[in-house]
């Protein structure tokens, strides 16, 4: 990317949200006309009345923007233009003079909430039971369309453009060595880093894995019988394709974003109508937040829950951040299949991921597999959800790598 000086430029980023945006978001949520309950006992029918209702209560009666606000405002926020755009990020460096650079990437539907856990014990380690030797400079930057970041006004912002993106944006920061992590499309854009292998970039730490034979990941999402030559274990069959088969079976919201973003236009007129789509991603997630409004707390808190989901309402990106998956279907981009990197590989598998990477398939998806770790708990938003462990695998992961 050929850019003058003043594209160059890194600006520092502010924001202010008025008391009048959070008044109109509540009065909104009060005048929430609800469906009917659903006709069955579970959530195949997808995100629950009593959920959404008890959601919608306590959004508008309890919850508290300000506080998130405040804990986005206490870290650096940044702007640059990267090829034409505007690119928002944090960027947080280490106290530690040998800091490793980390670039970390977030996925839908989710935003840089997720990562603000991690921020503190990576780049300060000794007060988080770490090393010095463990730290981190962070930087997490908000995908094209997301969040903070400018809003794509042409076709062309794929997660192939938006690696070289990051790449620039690590130059531009003057970082010569760095590393990368991401989860869900975080996870495809780091691997497809991966793939580019931009000058600096050491290696890659993923938490959904880019492991399936591209066969077999056309063949379930077709709905198709594996092609005839596929022998698979016994790990690979129930751990991953059985698992993949069943999400490809209710990935309806993907399917409509890839193909019909614009439609979802009542996502940016009714924040509970927001909400319910958000909610819906995969089922051992919603039924984590479910959990969570019925007042079970395990690893998302409902504020937790509503920091995101207010962002995308305030930003009023429902719309521009689901055109990614339009983008991706256009470019061809497979989520889960192998996509040759050869630099250095760490992969991290949660139990409740959308699938447990088998460690035969990572080894042959990453032939320079540097860690590879099952943990016992946490789902599809590692950071989120189980940051404690997801910062303890990105520690192992690298350590090698310094």
């Amino acid at each position: 990317m050929s850019v003058t000086p003043e594209k160059q430029a890194i600006r520092p980023f502010t924001f202010e949200i008025s008391d009048a945006e959070l008044k109109d978001l509540r009065a909104r949520i009060l005048a929430t006309r609800f469906p009917e309950k659903e006709t069955v006992a579970d959530q195949s029918q997808g995100t629950q009345l009593a959920t959404i209702q008890e959601l919608a209560r306590y959004w508008a009666t309890e919850y508290d923007w300000r506080k998130v606000e405040a804990k986005l405002k206490a870290v650096p926020n940044f702007v640059t233009e990267i090829d034409g755009l505007d690119i928002h990020f944090i960027h947080v460096r280490s106290k530690h003079e040998n800091a490793l650079p980390l670039i970390v990437t977030h996925g839908w539907p989710g935003s840089i909430i997720e990562q603000l856990k991690i921020i503190e014990p990576l780049t300060n380690p000794t007060a988080h039971g770490g090393d010095a030797s463990d730290a981190f400079h962070v930087v997490i930057p908000s995908m094209p369309g997301y969040g903070f970041s400018g809003k794509p006004t042409a076709t062309g912002w794929n997660p192939e453009r938006i690696a070289r993106a990051w790449a620039e944006l690590m130059k531009r920061l003057g970082y010569t060595k760095y590393v990368a992590q991401g989860g869900d499309w975080g996870a495809v854009i780091t691997d497809i880093m991966g793939v580019q292998e931009p000058e600096g970039l050491v290696g890659i730490h993923t938490n959904m894995p880019g492991i399936f034979p591209p066969a077999v990941e056309q063949a379930i999402a077709a709905g198709n019988p594996l092609p005839s030559d596929v022998v698979l274990s016994d790990e690979e069959q129930k751990h991953a394709v059985e698992q993949l088969d069943f999400f490809y079976r209710h990935v309806y919201y993907a399917y409509l974003m890839g193909s019909r973003p614009q439609t979802l236009t009542g996502l940016v007129d009714s924040p509970v109508g927001l909400a319910a789509f958000l909610l819906d991603h995969d089922r051992d997630s919603l039924d984590l937040i479910s959990r969570s409004f019925a007042g079970e707390i395990q690893g998302l808190t409902r504020d937790d829950v509503l920091d995101n989901i207010t962002l995308f309402w305030l930003t009023n990106t429902a719309v521009s951040a689901s055109r990614l998956y339009w983008e991706g279907a256009q470019a061809g981009t497979a989520f889960f299949s192998v996509r040759g990197v050869r630099i250095p590989v760490a992969v991290s598998v949660f139990p409740d991921e959308l699938y447990q990477a088998p460690k035969s398939w990572a080894e042959q998806a990453y032939p320079n597999l540097v860690h590879y770790n099952k943990l016992p708990k946490g789902g599809h938003f590692a950071a989120w959800e189980q940051p404690e462990l997801l910062v303890n695998e990105v520690r192992a992961g690298f350590r090698r790598l310094r």
